[in-house]
C-alpha cells in the first residue's frame, strides 16, 4: 500500500491496533507499535527496521530497542491475534494448517541460522527456519502463530545461544513437537480446528500422527509413498507365549503367527485389489494459471500400527490422487476422519495447503516477514508475532474491500462426466 491508502484507512488500523495496546504497559513503548506495522503494509522495498524508521522519523537505535529490548508482551500480542481471529473469522469448515518457511541469512550471529536446506531456494544454503500454523475458512486466510527451529549444533552451543538473547529453556526441538505446541496453544486460546492439514514431512511422523489423533484432532495430511498400513488388519491374540524354553510367559497382546505385514502406500495402490482393481475418479481440485487442474482418485480404508506395532481398532482413510496431466505426479493422503466422510470432503481439506503457501508469499511479498535484520531472538520473535498483525490487517482489509463472498465454488463431482457436484477448492 502507498502513502495515500494508508491515510485512508489510518482510522480503521489505529481502531484495529487499539485491541493490541494492554500487550504495552510503557506509552511510549506503545506509541512505536503502530510505527512497526505502517512500516510492514507500506510500498518500502526493504521492510527491515531501519527503512522503517526512517520513513516514520524515529530514531533507528529507537525502534531496534522496541524490537529487542523494550519490555512489553508479544506472548499476550499472539494470543490477542489469535482471539480476534475466532472472535470474527471462526466457524465450520475451518481448517488449520502447519508448514515451515526459510530466509536466506548471511553471517551465524541471527539466531538458528546454518547451513541446511532452505525451502525459499531449493537446496542447501545459509538460512534460518519457522515453523508456522495458518487459518482458513472459506476466503479467509493468515497466520495465527510461529515460532524458531533451533537446530542441535546452536542448542549444544549454549554460549553461542546465550550472545543472541536464546533463553536456556529454548533447545532443540523437531519441526514435528513445535507444530504440535503451536496446535496445542492455539486450542488453549480458545481456536478450535474442523481439519488440520500439513505436507508429507510432518505426516511422516507417526508419533505426530498419533498425538493428532488422541487429541481428537481431524486431520488430512500427505504422507511418503512408503506409509506403511493394512487393508485388512491383521488378527491380535492374547495368548500367552514363552519364547524359547525359559522365562516367564507373556500375555502382551501381538499379531498372530505369520500375519501379514504393513505394505507400503505404493504397494498397496499396484497390488491390493481394494485399490488395483478400483477405477480412478476425476476431480477438477481447482483452478491453475493455466485453467483447470485434474487429479484421478482412489479412495480406501486402512489400519495403521499403533506404538506396539499391532493394527488400530479405527480404520483411517488412504487417499491416492494422481494429477492426469502429470501421471508421474502422484500424492497420498491419509486421515483419521469418521469412515463415512465423503471423499470430496477429504480432498478439499488435503488441497488446502495452497493457503499458507499463499501466506508466506504475501507475508515476504507485501509485509517483509523474511527482511529480519536482527541478531536477537527475542527480535525474532517479536517479528514474527508483528508480522501476524500486519497481515491480519491486511487479510481483513482486503476481504472489506471485495465484499463477502458465499465460500467455495461448486466444481465438477468425482464422476467421468464431470457433474457439477461436490464443492472443493475455490
Amino acid at each position: 500500500m502507498d502513502a495515500e491508502q494508508i491515510g485512508k484507512l489510518r482510522p480503521e488500523l489505529a481502531r484495529f491496533l487499539g485491541e493490541f495496546a494492554d500487550c504495552f504497559s510503557r506509552r511510549d513503548t506503545r506509541a512505536h507499535f503502530p510505527k512497526y506495522i505502517e512500516g510492514q503494509l507500506s510500498d518500502l522495498s526493504r521492510k527491515s527496521v531501519e527503512p522503517i524508521a526512517l520513513k516514520a522519523g524515529v530514531p533507528v537505535r529507537t525502534l531496534q530497542e522496541f524490537l529487542s529490548q523494550h519490555q512489553w508482551n508479544n506472548g499476550r500480542l499472539r494470543d490477542r491475534l489469535q482471539q480476534i481471529v475466532i472472535r470474527d473469522h471462526s466457524g465450520e469448515h475451518s481448517i488449520g494448517l502447519i508448514d515451515e518457511t526459510s530466509f536466506v541469512k548471511k553471517g551465524e550471529k541471527t539466531p538458528g541460522v546454518q547451513r541446511q536446506h532452505c525451502g525459499a531456494v531449493g537446496k542447501q544454503e545459509n538460512c534460518l527456519v519457522t515453523v508456522h500454523l495458518g487459518y482458513a475458512r472459506d476466503d479467509f486466510h493468515c497466520l495465527l502463530d510461529g515460532d524458531l527451529f533451533l537446530p542441535e549444533s546452536w542448542s549444544q552451543d549454549r554460549r553461542r545461544c546465550q550472545e543472541a538473547g536464546v533463553p536456556d529453556e529454548v533447545v532443540y526441538r523437531p519441526k514435528s513437537d513445535i507444530a504440535l505446541e503451536l496446535h496445542a496453544r492455539a486450542e488453549g486460546n480458545g481456536v478450535r480446528f474442523e481439519w488440520l492439514t500439513f505436507d508429507e514431512w510432518y505426516g511422516s511422523k507417526p508419533e505426530f500422527l498419533r498425538t493428532l489423533a488422541q487429541r481428537r484432532q481431524k486431520f488430512v495430511g500427505e504422507v511418503h509413498k512408503h506409509f506403511t498400513a493394512w487393508i485388512e488388519p491383521p488378527r491380535i491374540t492374547q495368548r500367552s507365549y514363552r519364547r524359547g524354553r525359559r522365562g516367564r510367559s507373556r500375555t502382551t497382546p501381538r499379531l498372530i503367527s505369520g500375519s501379514r505385514k504393513p505394505q507400503h502406500a505404493e504397494d498397496l495402490l499396484r497390488y491390493h485389489p481394494a485399490l488395483r482393481d478400483q477405477e480412478w475418479e476425476r476431480w477438477r481440485v481447482k483452478d491453475g494459471e493455466k485453467g483447470p487442474m485434474i487429479w484421478e482418485v482412489k479412495h480406501t480404508l486402512i489400519y495403521v500400527k499403533d506404538e506396539r506395532g499391532l493394527p488400530q481398532s479405527q480404520p483411517w482413510h488412504l487417499i491416492v490422487a494422481r494429477n492426469v496431466e502429470h501421471p508421474e505426479e502422484v500424492k497420498y493422503f491419509v486421515s483419521n476422519a469418521p469412515p463415512e466422510t465423503s471423499t470430496g470432503v477429504l480432498l478439499l481439506v488435503a488441497f488446502s495447503r495452497w493457503r499458507i503457501e499463499r501466506c508466506f508469499e504475501d507475508q515476504k511479498g507485501e509485509i517483509g516477514l523474511d527482511h529480519f535484520e536482527g541478531r536477537r531472538w527475542l527480535g525474532l520473535q517479536r517479528h514474527l508475532a508483528l508480522s501476524a498483525v500486519s497481515y491480519l490487517f491486511l487479510a481483513r482489509t482486503h476481504e472489506q474491500l471485495r465484499g463477502k463472498k458465499p465460500g467455495a465454488d461448486g466444481v465438477p463431482g468425482a464422476h467421468r462426466h464431470l457433474r457439477r457436484g461436490a464443492v472443493l477448492v475455490a
